[in-house]
């Protein structure tokens, strides 16, 4: 059987094949769009590390709120995100404390999985008109039965039994319109088909796969916490914090007499030393002045030891 190509040249067959052209067309640019956006952001995301994510996130932040593609999740985001930068630790007498981390282990915690923001809906589906492109394979193949039956019933429509001559020419022309008609419904279902296949492959290839990698560089920077277990930290750190309070009003007092006793040591005690040295030396001077006369401040000093 060879193939007539002159169908194809029917205005009907062409409308599907321009739609069908049209539509792939688009959806190959939203992909490439998507693909090189994903890409292009796991590539930032790979530029820092977890160590250093508390100090650079500034970076980050201004890359990312910038980036239309991704700017209106990741300020919802942001909101989730919790800063640690201290951790609890024991001493060697078992008493908790609060101590400052170091750019090694510094990190950012999410109180909401970053799956939720960044995801298929969101930076895939939301990105193009995902409901009309998943609708596309149905719409051509609704168009296969919808234009071969109209063709057909105008086909009949033009059936004329008048005369052997009227009856031949009509039938001939029936079968000819039947030809078409069923080449309309071909290349309907089989662009429905192409289309399919091509949106599963290229889907997977240039937009599942750069996201799934974007999702696991966001996991290694960001610490996912629950809600809950966020509480239970804020509760833990407020407890010890009211721990170390406590310690330190205890020994609020002996810390008290301990910087009096050595404020009194330092200040006053060399103060009353060289004032009983003045008085000694006026004391001697009296004594030479009055040369061997009684000496008022020796018989007062006397009484006082008697």
């Amino acid at each position: 059987m060879i193939l007539d190509f002159s169908l194809f040249l029917n205005p009907v067959i062409l409308a599907i094949l321009a739609l069908f052209a049209g539509i792939l067309v688009y959806y190959i640019n939203s992909v490439r769009y998507i693909n090189a956006s994903l890409k292009y952001l796991t590539n930032v995301l790979r530029s820092f590390k977890k160590g250093n994510i508390v100090f650079r996130f500034k970076e980050l932040d201004d890359v990312f709120s910038n980036n239309p593609f991704i700017s209106a999740y990741w300020i919802e985001f942001k909101n989730s995100l919790v800063f640690n930068e201290g951790v609890q630790v024991k001493t060697n007498d078992d008493v908790l404390k609060f101590k400052a981390m170091g750019s090694e282990t510094a990190s950012i915690q999410c109180t909401m999985d970053a799956g939720y923001f960044f995801n298929e809906e969101t930076l895939i589906n939301n990105k193009m008109n995902y409901k009309f492109i998943s609708a596309v394979p149905t719409i051509l193949t609704g168009l296969g039965p919808l234009f071969t039956f109209l063709h057909i019933s105008l086909a009949f429509a033009k059936v004329n039994f008048a005369t052997q001559e009227a009856t031949i020419s009509s039938v001939s022309a029936l079968m000819a319109a039947m030809k078409v008609a069923a080449m309309i419904s071909v290349v309907a279902v089989g662009t429905s088909i192409i289309f399919l296949i091509a949106e599963r492959i290229l889907y997977k290839n240039l937009c599942k796969a750069p996201l799934a990698e974007f999702q696991l560089e966001m996991s290694k920077l960001f610490d996912n916490i629950s809600s809950e277990k966020f509480l239970v930290q804020l509760l833990n750190e407020a407890r010890v914090s009211n721990s170390a309070m406590s310690q330190i009003f205890n020994h609020l007092p002996e810390q008290m007499k301990i910087a009096f006793e050595k404020s009194f040591n330092a200040s006053l005690i060399p103060y009353l030393d060289n004032l009983i040295f003045s008085v000694n030396k006026l004391n001697e001077q009296l004594v030479q002045a009055s040369k061997g006369t009684s000496n008022i401040l020796d018989d007062l000093f006397k009484s006082k030891d008697e």
